[in-house]
């Protein structure tokens, strides 16, 4: 009998052609000695490398290409102080349900798990637990297929979310005979690529409620973008006549133009998004957690009068925070396919003036950001002056991340939105500096559009160095900058809550000029109506850019809302004692 066919490769070959089976494409990280086999076997392949200066950077680019593509990534953590670092960075994709590859190294095995007191020992298994959806060590190179397709398997299937596998510089070494095969196994053969369909049963249940509703109203979330449920998504809003709330997770399933839209991002997105909740008597959540953009002291948590309808492909989303009446644990585009099969030639009870009304509101909301900038006779810029300038001189096809805590405020109601994957937040982890290290991922992924981050000047020091990956890599983004020169709303909050004022002066740095000095395009903004001229030189530069804003801070209508959001928990259990 003829032997079968076999390959000779080491761990780090094996692990790169698995990967290309998966179809990465991308892969981020720090050079370092111990990931030696694996960077030569990259070197190799059609993978690219994209060298960050500090590892966190890493998984924040590969929850970005998730976010943009629905590709996976991978990202690299040498042993010890880089492992730590790549952990520091990977809660932007654990806290917003997107899925990464993150890869460390660490001692040989004579000297790992339990370590014996080398130089840069870490349980890296442990120190990734608590930010990962599963993750593993390598002790053996012969089990590297098995335990990556389950890291595969875990970060694709139902709730995505960032897998960490450790492999010891030995085995990412060491060379065995594998079947030919082996390596051409496709993922449809270890994982599942649709989800679930929903019970008939609870269809029909949620139907009927529909059926009934007179003030129905749809909260989206990222579930939607990932499932590719928009188009329906928008088709049930039309068949019902309802209002649209996405979350921060799924900016653009409505345009902001769209006659469905009344704000975005939750109850921070103003009066309209607030009425619809206090108003649904039955809401429709697909493929959101209900999380704290969400919440209140008689928001959706704390209210009782509405039934919901809740989907999501993850059991652990229904019933917990928000009790449902009606739960569906289910892909989002199928549960949605059949709901509007349900309700195919139903007649409804939608009120007619429920959606104008909240129109209504919103409109009234835009006019008030609009005046708030129109009136101001500081000399230095008002931040709405500034969002709204940004939101007129934005190319058509822009992608934009909104970086920064209560500059995320402004860009949130300022910029408009007219598809999907073209906005860009981090609401579950809110990691200042994420901004630049997710724009550069945009642009690797759509290099012929133009890429722009929306920060603030303390959220831009997290990650500036990131300006020299940049222009090695060749990466023309472009970044906005909110310059108040303080960390504002700590400031805002220490003179109002108990009139002191202690470390949030970030006054005197000239963010242009760093720009320049790292061999991109730098730029100092004074005036709103200089903000177009400027982006359009930042972009003809072709090179990164940064736009220093002089601005002042100003609080965002939305401060209140935003306080209540994150008082209600610690409120209700005080109602409770």
């Amino acid at each position: 009998m003829e032997a079968a066919a076999t390959v000779r490769l080491n761990g780090a070959q094996a692990l790169v052609r698995l990967l290309q089976a998966e179809g990465v494409t991308q892969a981020f990280g720090i050079v370092g000695g111990k990931l030696g086999p694996l960077l030569h076997a990259l070197s190799q392949s059609p993978l690219r490398f994209t060298g960050v200066r500090h590892e966190a950077a890493a998984p924040m680019m590969a929850a970005a290409t998730f976010a943009a593509t629905g590709r996976l990534a991978l990202a690299l953590g040498e042993m010890g102080p880089g492992g730590l670092n790549l952990a520091s960075g990977t809660g932007v994709a654990f806290n917003n349900n997107l899925a990464a590859l993150l890869v460390t190294t660490n001692q040989h095995r004579a000297a790992a798990y339990p370590h014996r007191g080398m130089f840069m020992d870490l349980d890296a298994r442990a120190a990734f637990a608590p930010v990962t959806k599963w993750n593993a060590v390598v002790h053996d190179v012969r089990r590297l297929p098995e335990l990556l397709r389950t890291a595969l398997r875990e970060a694709l299937s139902g709730r995505p979310g960032p897998v960490h596998l450790d492999i010891p510089q030995d085995v990412l070494a060491t060379a065995c005979d594998w079947p030919a095969d082996e390596f051409d196994i496709a993922p449809s053969r270890y994982r599942a690529l649709a989800g679930p369909r929903p019970a008939a049963a609870a269809v029909a249940a949620a139907a009927e409620l529909l059926r009934g509703a007179q003030r129905p109203l749809i909260v989206a979330g990222g579930g939607v973008i990932v499932s590719g449920a928009v188009h329906s998504l928008r088709a049930l809003a039309q068949r019902l006549n309802a209002p649209v709330a996405p979350t921060q997770m799924a900016l653009g399933v409505v345009a902001s133009d769209s006659p469905h839209c009344i704000g975005q991002g939750g109850l921070i997105a103003g009066d309209a998004l607030r009425q619809a909740f206090d108003g649904a008597d039955v809401i429709v959540a697909v493929g959101c957690r209900f999380s704290s953009w969400l919440w209140d002291e008689s928001g959706p948590l704390a209210r009782r009068h509405h039934r919901l309808i809740n989907i999501n492909i993850d059991p652990s989303a229904l019933g917990a925070p928000a009790l449902h009446e009606v739960a569906m644990l289910a892909d989002a585009q199928a549960a949605l396919d059949d709901l509007l099969a349900a309700l195919h030639d139903a007649p409804l009870q939608v009120q007619a003036d429920w959606l104008p009304g909240l129109r209504q509101l919103r409109s009234a909301y835009d006019a008030r950001l609009v005046q708030m900038a129109r009136d101001d006779r500081d000399p230095v810029m008002h931040p709405a002056a500034l969002a709204l300038a940004i939101g007129r001189a934005l190319p058509a096809d822009a992608l934009v991340v909104f970086d920064g805590g209560h500059t995320s405020f402004w860009s949130n109601d300022c910029t408009p939105v007219h598809a999907p994957r073209t906005r860009f937040h981090d609401p579950g982890m809110s990691q200042l500096g994420f901004g630049l290290p997710y724009a550069l991922a945009l642009q690797l992924a759509h290099p012929g559009r133009p890429v722009l981050q929306i920060t603030g000047d303390g959220s831009f020091g997290f990650t500036l160095q990131e300006l020299d990956t940049a222009r090695r890599e060749r990466l023309p983004v472009v970044t906005i900058i909110h310059n108040n020169a303080a960390w504002g709303i700590i400031r805002a909050g220490q003179r109002n809550q108990l009139d002191f004022e202690y470390g949030t002066s970030l006054a005197d740095t000239d963010y242009a000029a760093i720009a320049r000095g790292f061999g991109g395009f730098g730029e100092t903004v004074e005036r709103a109506e200089q903000l177009a001229p400027a982006l359009q030189r930042a972009l003809a530069s072709g090179l990164p850019a940064v736009l220093d804003c002089r601005t002042r801070f100003v609080p965002h209508p939305a401060m209140p809302a935003f306080g209540r959001m994150n008082r209600f928990g610690f409120d209700a259990a005080a109602r409770l004692a």
